[in-house]
């Protein structure tokens, strides 16, 4: 009998924490929610302009409106150092290619004139003049 008022307790406590656990789980939602609504209208203040600013913007410049001289003296200038840094990259790329073309072509020219004097100097036999000097002249 008294597992039975021990299990009974038990439900009847549950129950209890349950329906208080619903109740602060619903009062804290409603704060949050009233909250996100006060953050959306201020983010909805900082988005949108006022009436008489967005007119003014508007009437600024329109969309086939031409631009004005400052406008296409800016665009142009920053056209005209974009064309300049594009063209000196190319040619600081260009400078080092052929800088390395140079040097490949010194390192394999060097390379043939030594294996030409260890061919020469292998093959000449010390009893006639090297070639230059052996020539006939006619």
């Amino acid at each position: 009998m008294a597992w039975r008022q021990l299990l009974m307790a038990s439900c009847l406590s549950a129950a209890v924490l349950l329906t208080m656990l619903q109740e602060g789980t619903g009062a804290s939602v409603g704060t949050q929610q009233m909250a996100g609504q006060e953050a959306q209208e201020d983010v909805e203040q900082k988005i949108f302009m006022q009436e008489l600013d967005a007119s003014n913007f508007l009437k600024k410049r329109g969309k086939r409106s031409p631009k004005s001289r400052d406008e296409a003296s800016v665009e142009n200038r920053q056209k005209l150092r974009a064309d300049e840094l594009q063209r000196e990259y190319h040619e600081e790329q260009r400078n080092e290619f052929e800088n390395f073309v140079e040097e490949q072509n010194d390192e394999q020219e060097e390379r043939s004139r030594e294996a030409i004097e260890q061919w020469r100097q292998w093959h000449y036999d010390g009893l006639y003049p090297s070639y230059l000097q052996n020539r006939h002249r006619i």
